[in-house]
């Protein structure tokens, strides 16, 4: 596929008449990772759900490996694009090997049966995400964190080209957050897959994201690599809070933020 994988064009959606996105332009490039980043309810969520075709534009245009995700037949999509959104179903009465093994599902036969391959792709997946010792557990009893890590097996069962993540450190702790998004940057970074991925924690976007575009009310203000958009000033003008920008003792040109306790007087 010689088009980038995602690539959106003065995009603009609204709500029943309310502005949500406006003339959003972002591009996705094989092998890289891009952190989504914003205040809460600028329309971070709706901009991947646009991404993956679940939604339409009301102007502008969504192009994955360079065609609309309307015109995908929906199996040929699924081989292509993985997206693990916020708050996804599973069924609670599946098991984790079950649930993981229907991201197989655009692969199957006429019969629709799971072939070794399937299975071999599956087991890996759940070796990847670390829950293969979970594979005969219930999905209802999980907990949030060992669900969150089955839908994400279950994305990379699909072996996409670009992979779109809606939060995916949500209900992890911080062993697994680093442990998952270690996963995505090496996956981009060897294998060439595009991933974009919605981050509220600005540490591990800017650890972990080769670049990151900053969402404020619907547009976007600035993009570009961690350290161009991390700049204290605009932090403190966006988010309201006293931070302090100082550089990754690891990574010296990765900024890390620090806040500023205020004292209140009660």
């Amino acid at each position: 596929m010689d088009a980038d994988p995602l690539q959106i064009t003065d995009l603009s959606f609204a709500y029943d008449k309310r502005p949500v996105l406006k003339g959003v332009n972002l591009r996705l490039k094989s092998g890289e990772v891009v952190g989504l980043i914003g205040p809460n309810g600028v329309g971070k969520s709706t901009l991947v759900k646009l991404a993956a075709g679940l939604l339409r534009p009301d102007s502008g245009a969504v192009k994955l490996f360079g065609r609309p995700p309307g015109d995908w037949r929906r199996r040929d999509l699924a081989r292509v694009l993985a997206l693990v959104p916020q708050g996804a179903y599973l069924p609670p009465t599946f098991t984790v090997w079950e649930s993981a093994l229907l991201g197989r599902t655009p692969y199957f036969g006429f019969l629709g049966m799971a072939r070794e391959r399937d299975r071999g792709v599956t087991r890996r997946a759940l070796e990847w995400v670390g829950i293969a010792h979970l594979a005969d557990r219930l999905v209802g009893e999980l907990s949030g964190g060992e669900r969150q890590r089955v839908v994400l097996a279950r994305a990379l069962v699909q072996e996409p080209h670009c992979l779109l993540l809606d939060e995916p450190t949500t209900h992890l702790d911080i062993h697994h957050q680093v442990a998952i998004l270690s996963l995505v940057r090496q996956l981009a970074t060897q294998e060439g897959l595009a991933v974009l991925t919605v981050l509220h924690d600005l540490n591990l976007a800017a650890t972990f994201a080769d670049r990151l575009v900053l969402l404020v009310d619907g547009q976007v203000v600035a993009q570009g690599t961690p350290a161009e958009v991390l700049r204290r000033e605009r932090l403190v003008t966006i988010y309201g809070e006293s931070v302090a920008v100082l550089s990754h003792p690891d990574h010296g040109s990765r900024p890390t933020i620090l806040p500023r306790r205020a004292d209140c007087n009660l």
